[in-house]
């Protein structure tokens, strides 16, 4: 009997042990929509298994419905106010196209890179995606796509 309970136990923690939780992948800088496929072609280049492992305990399973389908309520575009001067890109977002998301907060964090916080419908934080080399292009492509209209809100 205690074989069998010692048995379950050992396979739950090792279930448990394949991923990691989003806070824990975002201190090891994973942060984002990682597919596991990117993981491979991380192994192509990188030869270190602690860190192949790390990126598969922290991705998404590739799946044309999975990713592409997740949509939010609203984001918090996060970064310290006087780094902003290394992120030209981000300022002409806050500046020039931040009034076309109304669902977009700005939020001014100390020494915070610079990165969306993904909300769900209750306000919960769902996803953390750094943004340092993204183009206004690519935020704007990003929030059109991942965002929900004003009307459904």
């Amino acid at each position: 009997m205690w074989k069998l309970i010692y048995a379950v136990i050992l396979l739950f923690v090792c279930s448990r042990a394949d991923k990691l939780s989003s806070k824990e992948c975002e201190d090891l800088g994973f942060t984002g929509l990682a597919l596991c496929s990117d993981c491979n072609a991380l192994a192509e280049y990188v030869k270190d298994q602690e860190l192949l492992s790390d990126c598969k305990k922290c991705c998404a399973e590739d799946s044309d419905d999975s990713i592409s389908k997740i949509i939010y309520s609203g984001a918090v575009l996060e970064v310290c106010m006087r780094k902003l001067v290394f992120y030209p890109e981000v300022v002409s977002f806050i500046e020039d196209e931040k009034e076309k998301f109304p669902s977009v907060k700005i939020q001014y964090l100390f020494n915070a890179p610079p990165k969306l916080i993904m909300l769900d419908d209750a306000g919960q934080h769902k996803e953390i995606i750094r943004i340092d080399n993204w183009k206004r292009e690519h935020m704007l492509e990003f929030l059109r796509a991942k965002l929900k209209p004003i009307a459904a809100i």
